[in-house]
């Protein structure tokens, strides 16, 4: 076989890098030998489009200052590499490290890129004055919706234009139904992490008068934020045909369909520690109320753990290890949160239905800790072997910081709601007294792998802030409160007055967070950097 002319070094412009492909010339080749080549690397031709099969120019533009941001498009760094979101792309290199092309890959991806370029328009393909272009992360679906959304928008963007950047701050403006269409289930994190702070100030050790008081504001407003997130997402299923089972099955939105029993799980929490007056017993009829609650939440959480994990497993799609974010554990968060809501209400249930609403509870809670913590072994091999996710995401490792937290939290409070006398053989062996030592001690083993877990993100996120917020910044409230309040708990059972004051200085710390990403979730809305076309959940950019 003859030998291919040498590959021309990469010509880098700025934040462009020009890749010129010769390595498949039929005037250089004699039959013989192109017949040779043809079979080792084969080009589809059909894919290059208009491209000469002579000769091609590719270009693969990037942007050094955020690489995070190249979506779709093969991101050029100063040193020569390389990458697609995160994952090397082998094909644009020999197997010696050069910058030679391989054939069978490299060129019809690469001219691909190029067309889709030249077919866009002009303004999009100027390197200078920072106009980088950048192909949208969405799917074809995705595009197409952005495009309807943005004609809408007032005409700003002509149809059969895919390429606007959602980065971008002079993006057109969408009105109010077009922004509804992006209203994704990831927005009762919002709820969830409200309610979880709600939790907290009743929880508090150390309290001052109005406090209380202050904490039930928060319960309300988190009332009122559950009515309106829920009235929102059904005007937008009822606007847009399809989009609710389309918010179903998508392979990222999805993952949060279990947020909304999370947003529920907090309320009946909540409405047993501020529906209950100040040392006195609640009323029989809230009692009995939160009994019913109490069981059609867990057959409802149930059917999800079950049904949803059901779907993702019967799918033809693979998820693979290199694309697993902590939001594959949400399934199973609401069964799991069954044993909060045990621990919760137990104490107040007369004493024959207490122990049920405890066994129960308590068989909830191992189920979601054991698949969680199944999860684990996943997430652990995800970050051994293509590292950290990226930087905009990385507020989501907070939430492996959850399922150890309210486990310790849940089998703290379960233990104490048992009746004094409970004695299952009536033996006097195993009595209520040792189930709390128990308890105590698997709470505290638990609560070592939450702090492990919080430091790991926390460190993830200060190697890499997020510049671009995300309703997944919410992870660092929820899972936290969690952890904060099974400190909290551990304090109460040893009776330790120095770990109360950590649990303090815990919550002090949250509630600033909570303050910060509401601040900036606010913010994200008026300006319309989320619920926008290419900004939210209903987008793949893992």
């Amino acid at each position: 076989m003859g030998s291919q002319p040498p590959m021309p070094p990469p010509v880098q412009t700025g934040t462009h890098v020009i890749i010129h492909d010769t390595t498949y010339n039929q005037n250089q080749q004699s039959p013989t030998q192109h017949q040779q080549q043809n079979r080792l690397n084969p080009v589809d031709t059909s894919f290059l489009g208009s491209h000469s099969r002579q000769s091609s120019s590719a270009t693969v533009t990037g942007d050094d200052s955020d690489p995070s941001r190249a979506f779709g498009t093969y991101a050029g760094t100063p040193k020569g590499e390389y990458e697609k979101k995160g994952r090397s792309t082998d094909y644009l290199s020999g197997p010696t490290g050069d910058n030679s092309l391989n054939t069978s890959a490299a060129s019809s991806r690469l001219a691909l890129n190029s067309n889709n370029e030249k077919s866009n328009h002009d303004g999009h393909m100027s390197g200078g004055a920072g106009h980088h272009h950048r192909r949208s992360a969405s799917p074809s679906s995705s595009s197409s919706d952005s495009d309807s959304d943005l004609e809408g928008a007032g005409g700003h963007m002509q149809k059969g234009h895919h390429n606007i950047d959602p980065y971008d701050p002079s993006r057109p403006k969408l009105p109010l139904k077009a922004r509804l269409k992006h209203f994704t289930w990831a927005w009762y994190t919002l709820c969830m992490s409200t309610g979880g702070l709600s939790l907290l100030i009743a929880a508090q050790p150390h309290t001052f008068p109005g406090l209380r008081q202050i904490g039930m504001t928060v319960y309300i407003i988190n009332i009122i934020i559950f009515v309106l997130l829920t009235s929102l997402q059904i005007t937008r299923f009822m606007l847009h045909a399809g989009s609710f089972k389309a918010s179903l099955t998508h392979p990222r939105e999805g993952f949060f369909f279990p947020t909304f029993f999370l947003s529920i799980a907090t309320l009946i929490t909540s409405t047993q520690k501020y529906g209950t007056p100040p040392d006195s017993e609640p009323s029989q009829d809230l009692v009995w109320v939160l009994h019913i609650a109490f069981w059609i939440y867990l057959i409802l959480a149930t059917a999800v753990a079950i049904g949803q994990y059901s779907f993702l497993f019967s799918q033809k799609r693979s998820f693979s290890l290199a694309t697993m974010m902590p939001t594959w554990i949400l399934p199973i968060f609401p069964i799991m949160l069954s044993g909060t809501i045990a621990a919760v209400i137990s104490p107040f249930q007369p004493p024959h239905r207490a122990i049920v609403v405890i066994c129960a509870g308590l068989t909830c809670q191992g189920l979601g800790a054991a698949v969680a913590f199944m999860m684990y072994a996943h997430m652990v091999g995800r970050l051994m072997s293509v590292g950290l996710p990226d930087r905009e995401h990385r507020p989501g490792l907070f939430m492996c910081v959850g399922p150890p937290s309210f486990t310790a939290l849940a089998f703290i409070g379960m233990a104490q709601g048992l009746p004094r006398d409970f004695d299952h053989d009536m033996d006097g062996f195993i009595d209520a007294g040792m189930i709390r030592t128990m308890a105590v001690i698997g709470a505290v083993f638990l609560w070592a792998l939450a702090f492990w877990w919080f430091f790991i993100g926390v460190l993830a996120v200060l190697a890499s802030r997020p510049k671009y917020f995300h309703l997944g910044w919410w992870a660092s409230v929820f899972p936290n409160t969690g952890f904060t309040l099974a400190t909290i708990s551990i304090g109460n059972a040893f009776q330790s007055d120095a770990v109360l004051w950590v649990g303090t200085g815990m919550s002090l710390c949250l509630l600033g967070t909570y303050l910060f990403v509401l601040g900036n979730h606010v913010r994200a809305v008026v300006v319309q950097d989320i619920c926008y076309p290419g900004r939210d959940e209903d987008v793949e950019d893992h």
